[in-house]
Order: C-alpha cells, then structure tokens, then sequence
C-alpha cells in the first residue's frame, strides 16, 4: 500500500493494519522527511490517545493529516506506533 499526499508517496508498506476502514502503516515505512509533529491529540475510547503530524511536502502543509497511537489498550494492539491518514491522503496499492 501507498500513502500519497501532493503527488508524493509519503509512506508505502505491504504491512498495514486495517482498522475501522484505514490503513494503519508500520512507523519505519513513512518517510520521516515530510512529518512535523503536532500538538493535537484526540480519545478513541477503545484504542486511546491519538497524537497528530502535519504533513510537509513540496512547501505545502497538511495540518495533522496523519495520527498514531503510541499507547494503545488491550484491544487495539495490532497498531501500536502505526500510522494511518486522512484529510486528502490517497491510499492505494
């Protein structure tokens, strides 16, 4: 799978884990080059505090347009440290 925001892959695996309908990609496959952290975060009540990057690519930003879970609950395991996208990223294989 890809992750391609402004005509860039900002991250490609064969490892994703799917959760309620996202790509979750494994942290070693983004390229770090193009992910700002952010200050947002936000509660999922089954898998827990989401922290937020802001993509950065070609001089344009995508405010926290890609979110992880560096803690996770019992249920949620599977995506640890993974990354999943939204806000106009295009996963595709």
């Amino acid at each position: 799978m890809k992750a391609i925001w402004n005509d860039t892959i900002i991250a490609e695996s064969d490892e994703t884990v799917v959760v309620e309908n996202n790509h979750y990609f494994p942290a070693e496959s983004i390229k770090k080059e193009h992910f700002k952290t952010s200050e947002t975060h936000t509660t999922c009540p089954w898998k827990g505090q989401a922290h937020y990057y802001t993509l950065v690519v070609g001089g344009k930003q995508n405010p926290d347009a890609a979110w992880y879970y560096p803690e996770v609950s019992p249920l949620a395991k599977s995506i640890k440290g993974y990354v999943a996208f939204w806000k106009g990223v295009t996963v595709e294989k």
